[in-house]
């Protein structure tokens, strides 16, 4: 029973894969029911959850579910204290919290982005799961962790890709990152880079080139002005008493 459940999971992971990009690790999203049917069935979600999928998981949850959980009181304390170490998704409820089910359905609308699983015993929430095509659904039965079938939604939204009639979102993001890469889309997380404005030429540069006139105050133009005394000592100097003999 266990290899047929697992051969199940193989075969609905590779449909999720190949047509909406699921990759690991696998995100899943655990809401107040299925921490409290974990509970009640004993099951450790981080060592049975890998170990089924096949690959490696990460479970996720939202405020807004801790938060109801906590207003629910101490029947659902043990359910608490596991969506607790579960890590927390920053969802858009910040002022308000919602409801744990209206949080999980706002964070895989729009196509499901982030490739989130949704883990609920809550029925009308999985009913509303189904209507958006590519979200795997997980839920527990007899104990048990169970990967459901895609929608009928999910399979009318890939023969329709398939076809030509749609373009799934995995190859919207292909084909928007092919076209950033040739840089045919700008990426507007990227840095506008001024352009540099063309101009004219500089109307100084077009001025004649002044002579530089030496600084009459300047160190060097005064050594220049200043001339060595020349002293004549062809002609030596007589005697005053000489000269009175001699006349």
């Amino acid at each position: 029973m266990k290899i047929t459940r697992q051969k199940h999971a193989k075969k609905h992971l590779g449909f999720f894969r190949n047509n909406f990009g699921v990759r690991e690790p696998y995100q899943i999203l655990l809401d107040g029911t299925f921490c409290q049917a974990a509970l009640r069935g004993r099951i450790q979600l981080r060592e049975q959850l890998p170990r089924y999928l096949m690959g490696e998981t990460q479970l996720c949850t939202t405020r807004c579910v801790l938060k109801e959980l906590e207003t629910l009181g101490k029947e659902l304390y043990g359910a608490k204290l596991i969506a607790q170490k579960c890590q927390v998704r920053n969802c858009r409820h910040f002022k308000s919290a919602v409801s744990g089910s209206d949080c999980l359905l706002s964070m895989v609308d729009e196509g499901n982005p982030h490739h989130y699983f949704v883990a609920t015993q809550d029925q009308n929430l999985s009913v509303k799961v189904k209507r958006t095509p590519g979200i795997p659904l997980l839920f527990i039965i007899q104990n048990t962790i169970v990967l459901d079938k895609p929608s009928p939604r999910t399979v009318a939204f890939v023969k329709a890709v398939e076809s030509g009639q749609l373009v799934s979102v995995h190859e919207k993001e292909s084909i928007k990152q092919l076209k950033e890469d040739q840089g045919l889309v700008r990426n507007p997380e990227r840095k506008r880079r001024r352009k540099k404005k063309v101009g004219g030429p500089n109307p100084l540069s077009c001025l004649k080139k002044k002579k530089k006139t030496p600084d009459t105050k300047s160190p060097a133009s005064e050594k220049k002005r200043k001339r060595k005394r020349i002293r004549n000592r062809s002609t030596p100097k007589v005697p005053s008493e000489q000269q009175g003999a001699e006349t």
